[in-house]
């Protein structure tokens, strides 16, 4: 049987699932047939999985995703779609991250732009990168807040530290003065040390006129398109598509 003061420990230096599988292995006479540096080796393999686990887990949670669940791998790949398979391939890879490569989704609603652009944040989760995620209507009213509370300054340098920032609903209403501000400040922060993924309802080119001002939208579109992927999904609405549960 496991050495109770042994077990004690492992719990106490924070190996517990290193313990649990030790217990595991006490119980299953399969694992006697084993010498030690392989039982040792499934001890430390069941350790690393959980931590592994519980880092993704957390990276998810600290993401603040829409849809937490969204996956890449059932996102479907089609031409009919906008989506081409090679493309999702190599977005899968996460080396348009290390790259500090944007990815550009546009579409008309329902079409799946933000699960896109979730299971592109979830899977950077999963590559170990830090996501952030935000409806830039959302985001508007953090940074007003900020201003008037006088930690602006401090909220746009947290913006800046994360890996991948996924901007959710570009284009809803009209862009005001102090906003386009933001994007600027937003996406030169980020110019060529980050990746931001962004989707709309509006196709990229009608992007320049939603910002208005001529200076500044050709200032954001600079620092945001011309390093990007960009994907313009088609099709039907897949909210009124209840009989599949593909993307």
């Amino acid at each position: 049987m496991m050495n109770e003061p042994t077990k004690d420990k492992l719990y106490q230096m924070r190996l517990a699932a290193m313990a649990v599988a030790w217990q595991e292995q006490q119980k299953d006479p399969a694992f006697a047939s084993l010498g030690f540096d392989e039982r040792f080796g499934l001890l430390v393999d069941a350790e690393y999985l959980a931590r592994d686990n519980r880092r993704l887990q957390r990276l998810i949670k600290d993401a603040q995703f829409r849809l937490p669940h969204a996956c890449l791998e059932d996102v479907e790949a089609a031409s009919a779609r906008g989506v081409d398979k090679s493309v999702v391939a190599q977005l899968a890879t996460c080396a348009w991250i290390g790259d500090h490569r944007n990815v550009l989704v546009s579409g008309p609603t329902g079409v799946g732009k933000s699960y896109l652009g979730c299971a592109l944040g979830q899977m950077a989760c999963r590559r170990g990168f830090r996501v952030l995620y935000r409806r830039v209507p959302r985001l508007f009213e953090e940074l007003g807040l900020a201003k008037a509370d006088g930690t602006y300054a401090r909220l746009l340098a947290r913006l800046a530290r994360y890996d991948l920032l996924l901007l959710d609903d570009l284009g809803v209403g009209t862009a005001k003065e102090p906003q386009r501000h933001d994007l600027l400040e937003i996406f030169e922060d980020r110019y060529g040390r980050s990746s931001t993924v962004v989707t709309s309802q509006l196709p990229v080119p009608a992007w320049h006129d939603w910002v208005g001002d001529p200076t500044l939208a050709d200032a954001i579109m600079d620092r945001l398109v011309h390093n990007a992927y960009k994907i313009t999904l088609k099709g039907h609405s897949r909210r009124k598509d209840t009989a599949t549960n593909t993307h």
